[in-house]
């Protein structure tokens, strides 16, 4: 793994070397605040969030004609609030009339099968999940009322 004192990316397996380039790439000080997906029904999007994957609601800027709602992970939304962690904001647009298949959340989940059946139950649509390679690691595709893409990832068990 190390070589001459350096870690070898190559001996980190594909996620490891995508996490030491990020970590080495990035400027000290930069980290991600946030990602936006858009809705033309915020308030109802971000209850598919919470409902599907547990997210509290931890800030709303509502303006004439706009409306964005920031919502992070926690138990509770004070948790939720207390949580350095990136949110996930939803922010009003004109049209859910979406033709970019590329732009998507990815969110990491310890059950894929649970996680299928809390989008669907919450108005969602889950694809079945593929396996990656031989890597153990199972990855599904879930799009939310509003026809953003979400990528969902479980790594392998133990």
């Amino acid at each position: 793994m190390e070589q001459g004192g350096r870690i070898r990316p190559a001996a980190l397996g594909f996620a490891g070397a995508v996490a030491w380039l990020l970590a080495t790439a990035a400027p000290a000080g930069v980290t991600l605040n946030a990602a936006r997906v858009g809705a033309v029904d915020v308030a109802g999007v971000a209850k598919f969030y919470a409902s599907a994957f547990g997210l509290q609601e931890v800030n709303r800027l509502a303006m004439p004609g706009h409306l964005e709602i920031m919502l992070n992970f926690g138990d509770s939304a004070a948790a939720a609030k207390s949580n350095p962690a990136a949110q996930i904001v939803i922010m009003h647009r004109d049209s859910d009339a979406i033709q970019d298949p590329v732009p998507h959340l990815i969110l990491n989940v310890t059950d894929l099968a649970a996680t299928d059946a809390a989008v669907t139950a919450a108005g969602g649509k889950a694809q079945k999940p593929i396996p990656f390679g031989k890597s153990g690691m199972l990855i599904g595709f879930a799009v939310d009322p509003a026809g953003n893409r979400i990528e969902l990832i479980q790594r392998p068990k133990g």
